[in-house]
């Protein structure tokens, strides 16, 4: 028969089961907090806010917002660069993240939508008549990669617990 000592020493949830299991810590941190969890929000933010410029391009033919969109897809691109680099440094460094299937899932995810935010960039300063229909387009597929990367990304850390940090309170 179990102690009630053991009883309480025991996790009492999947994600510390898992945390015991393989070690997620992170490896790029800054005073303990992982660098790409801070980093993600801004190509998030900036794609979702290029497609809702392109809706206003759209409906108001004002060529501020077609400036606005090269600003916003440009930012982006560079901030998905620059978070998914910190992201390729902890899935290579840390031997427990790379063993996660959902690591490798938000990575393709992650850089798919790189991907789409620069060619979406690129578009722009090539032919920034070509904002509609293409831009528009791209935009959109890049907010619908934002939900595939961040439904992974948020799998990795509720569901496995990478990246959080653990208070000795239970």
């Amino acid at each position: 028969m179990a102690k009630q000592d053991d009883l309480e020493t025991q996790p009492r949830s999947a994600v510390m089961l898992e945390l015991l299991r393989l070690d997620v810590g992170s490896a790029v941190a800054l005073v303990g907090h992982p660098i790409h969890v801070i980093m993600v929000h801004f190509p998030i933010a900036f794609a979702i806010a290029t497609l809702g410029v392109d809706v206003f391009y759209w409906f108001s033919g004002d060529t501020f917002w077609a400036r606005v969109g090269i600003w916003s897809t440009g930012m982006a691109f560079w901030s998905g660069v620059a978070a998914s680099i910190v992201g390729t440094g902890e899935l290579l460094l840390v031997r427990g993240i790379r063993l996660l299937e959902a690591s490798w899932s938000h990575a393709v995810a992650a850089m798919t939508l790189v991907a789409i935010a620069g060619a979406n960039w690129g578009l722009r300063l090539m032919d920034p008549a070509s904002i509609l229909p293409h831009g528009l387009a791209l935009s959109a597929l890049a907010s619908v990669m934002v939900g595939f990367a961040g439904w992974h990304g948020g799998k990795l850390v509720f569901d496995h617990g990478v990246g959080i940090l653990i208070s000795p309170k239970d």
